[in-house]
């Protein structure tokens, strides 16, 4: 059997006579053994930005950074190029490449997703700032090319930040509502890729922690209370071109429309957290357990009020309970869309405790003004810093969306 050729993988990935459309005779169809609608629906895969950051967000997550080992901007066009292609293939519900069923060679997708439907797959792609500049090096020739605000987001306070889970070139974010057609996803692009870039970490997550559209309900996290209540909704147009896309402020013209994503391993120190009083916790997140609402109302989307206080004269809401600290109102109207996960990674060798808590995802148009501003307030004084830790951190930009026959932030290499 020929290697499979970025010409085919440009094809198969526009709508040439490579693809295989789901329920097609004599090859590698996904989805035909889906039991719901729900199961195997797709989520549009190109379109002005791309998928997986305004889309409601999915059940399971597999997030893969990679670090390149490609030495010029051709070689990383060409591989964001046969990324592109194979993602398209994939969110699709379609395996990558022609069917073969030679013996003679690897197939050209793995197959653990066979028979498997879309789940309502989304491939989202990064670029961090070590593509542009790494140890004071143009590596690439694309330093002029850099987006203006992707630059290090520096220490933060209450980081532990571990460096080989920190970072990284390039990041793929696949969400799905079944978490081996996520993992299918990741593992395959890498296969695509194993040229041009090698997987430097990887987080699985699951169950959302955030609602990121205003018909989804808000999750609870591993500390028993629900996240993200006030978070924003990707389907608000306005909300999200004021907070999210990057627009005309940005130099590059081939960015706009994009965004930055920020990722956080924030670890749980959940047994400490199980131990403390249920008044404590709350007074901890300014939150009730059960409802979900704010300790000044009645509801979960009763408006917080920061001014109330109680009959000893003290704030009803903590001064360093984590809504007050994280509320719009004391960041200077700064907002993020938020978009995290659950994980559990087993247990922790030295203190034989879970190592759980959250992947926290978050999108916006200015991280250093709106992410990092926000998180150097939370950092210094949050009630809630005595059960968690920060121990990884990235930062990428996310290109704009990608139209029928381009491939992911073409535009840079123009």
């Amino acid at each position: 059997m020929p290697d499979l050729t970025r010409r085919q993988l440009i094809a198969a990935g526009t709508g040439g006579a490579v693809g295989l459309a789901v329920g097609a005779s004599g090859g590698y169809a996904l989805g035909s053994e889906s039991g719901s609608a729900e199961a195997a629906a797709t989520v549009p895969f190109h379109g002005e930005h791309q998928a997986g950051i305004v889309t409601p967000a999915q059940d399971r997550l597999v997030f893969g950074a990679f670090d390149l080992t490609v030495s010029t901007a051709g070689e990383l066009a060409e591989l964001l190029s046969e990324w592109t292609a194979a993602a398209a293939q994939m969110t699709a519900g379609q395996v990558i490449g022609p069917a073969s069923e030679a013996d003679d060679a690897p197939p050209p997708d793995t197959g653990e997703a066979l028979g498997l439907a879309a789940a309502r797959l989304t491939i989202t792609f990064g670029l961090g700032p070590t593509v542009f500049e790494q140890d004071g090096r143009d590596r690439l020739g694309l330093a002029r090319r850099r987006p203006a605000l992707l630059t290090p987001l520096g220490a933060l306070p209450g980081d532990r930040l571990e460096a080989q889970i920190s970072d990284g070139d390039v990041c793929v974010q696949a969400c799905a509502n079944d978490p081996q057609v996520a993992f299918h996803a990741v593992r395959n692009l890498a296969r695509v890729g194993r040229n041009g870039a090698v997987l430097r970490w990887t987080q699985l997550g699951f169950g959302r922690t955030s609602a990121t559209t205003s018909t989804q309900s808000t999750p609870r996290n591993l500390q028993g209370f629900k996240d993200g209540t006030n978070n924003l909704h990707g389907d608000d147009p306005a909300q999200m071109r004021r907070y999210v896309w990057v627009a005309g402020e940005e130099p590059q013209r081939w960015f706009r429309s994009g965004t930055y994503m920020v990722t956080r391993r924030i670890r749980m120190l959940l047994e400490e957290w199980d131990r403390d009083t249920l008044g404590d916790q709350q007074k901890v997140i300014g939150r009730f357990k059960a409802s979900g609402a704010p300790l000044t109302g009645r509801r979960e989307h009763d408006p917080v009020d920061l001014s109330a206080m109680n009959a000893d004269a003290e704030p009803v809401v903590p001064h360093n309970a984590h809504i007050r600290l994280a509320a719009p109102s004391t960041n200077e109207d700064q907002r993020i869309l938020r978009r995290g996960y659950s994980f559990t990674d087993g247990i922790d060798d030295v203190t034989g405790e879970l190592d759980a808590g959250l992947f926290f995802i978050c999108f916006q148009r200015d991280p250093h003004r709106q992410f990092a501003a926000i998180q150097r307030q939370l950092g210094s004084r949050d009630a809630l810093n005595e059960y968690i830790q920060h121990r990884s951190s990235a930062l990428f930009a996310i290109p704009p969306g990608i139209a029928p026959g381009r491939f992911v932030a073409q535009g840079l290499f123009s």
